[in-house]
């Protein structure tokens, strides 16, 4: 059987300090690879630049013309990095057989690459996750706060693969039904499951970066989630309902409480009761009119069907 072409997707965002070090380690991949007749002779690295401020393009073209296996494209703006791995899929789309995505740290080990390969190859696999065995390398803040947030997902009805982030393999026939997905908040952990192909797994234990810091602290891991969650499942506001059911039997319980002690005139001053009671209630209803308000904001920014990002340079 003639070997897949494989395209390595890279989103990159201000990765001037590791993208030499994780270029040289893909394209190392990739030699031994071709030599073993996994992978197809023209298979290559499709580095994505999300929007960086720092020589991220000027090392991708560099790498270019050092090797032409590696190619890049540049978007306009930083776009997040959702859209800029999506710009990249929809890059490679008509230029592969198999697409591989991975982060540009390369803390997502890339020897498990050959195991996706292999499954594609031989298991007819058409979306391969790669999912963390271990994730020792991390600190105990990141390690809790990432579970926290699968198993959050999991419990509000995303259909998400645990301690699976972007790292995964897709066919072409894969990446062409992604493509069919037309909404504007991409959120590619809980569409890729819903493609619905053949699946597998591999897993691999998440290791430090090969330089530089993160770029997704706390803030953006909770902005993710939010995005998740509201863009699959209206569970948020249905939990709200239900909240306000049971405010409305604690009230009438409260109501009934409040008429006999007043027919009893046993009523006194209770004005902490009554303070805690309005703070408490605010902040509620505060809180329902900020998840309401976050499907409300998903619907405008979809129905303006604006494009996700857009294109500034490519080289290929």
């Amino acid at each position: 059987m003639t070997p897949p072409r494989l395209a390595i997707v890279v989103p990159c965002y201000n990765e001037q300090e590791a993208l030499p070090a994780s270029l040289k380690t893909l394209l190392g991949l990739l030699n031994d690879m071709t030599a073993a007749r996994a992978v197809a002779d023209d298979s290559y690295i499709m580095c994505v630049d999300d929007g960086s401020r720092d020589r991220t393009w000027q090392i991708i073209a560099e790498a270019h013309n050092a090797d032409r296996r590696v190619k890049g494209i540049a978007l306009a703006h930083n776009r997040g990095h959702q859209n800029a791995l999506l710009a990249g899929l929809e890059a490679v789309t008509d230029r592969c057989d198999i697409s591989v995505s991975i982060d540009a740290d390369l803390q997502d080990d890339p020897q498990a690459i050959r195991n996706m390969v292999g499954l594609y190859s031989d298991e007819h696999a058409e979306i391969v996750y790669g999912v963390r065995s271990s994730r020792e390398s991390d600190s105990w803040f990141k390690r809790t706060s990432a579970q926290t947030f699968y198993r959050l997902q999991r419990a509000l009805g995303v259909d998400t693969v645990y301690n699976h982030a972007d790292y995964r393999l897709m066919s072409n026939r894969a990446l062409h039904l992604l493509g069919e997905y037309g909404e504007s908040n991409m959120y590619l952990r809980g569409i890729v499951p819903q493609i619905g192909l053949r699946t597998a797994t591999v897993s691999y234990p998440r290791t430090a970066r090969t330089a530089g810091e993160t770029h997704y602290p706390l803030s953006k891991m909770i902005s993710l989630s939010v995005d998740g969650i509201t863009s699959f499942t209206a569970k948020p506001m249905r939990m709200i309902f239900t909240v306000g059911l049971i405010l409305l039997v604690l009230d009438i319980i409260v109501a009934v409480w409040v008429l006999i002690a007043h027919f009893r005139h046993e009523t006194i001053t209770g004005w902490s009761s009554l303070m805690l009671s309005v703070w408490f209630l605010g902040s509620l209803i505060l809180m329902g009119l900020g998840i309401v308000g976050e499907y409300i904001g998903k619907i405008y920014i979809e129905v303006k069907r604006r494009p996700r990002f857009a294109v500034r340079e490519e080289i290929f």
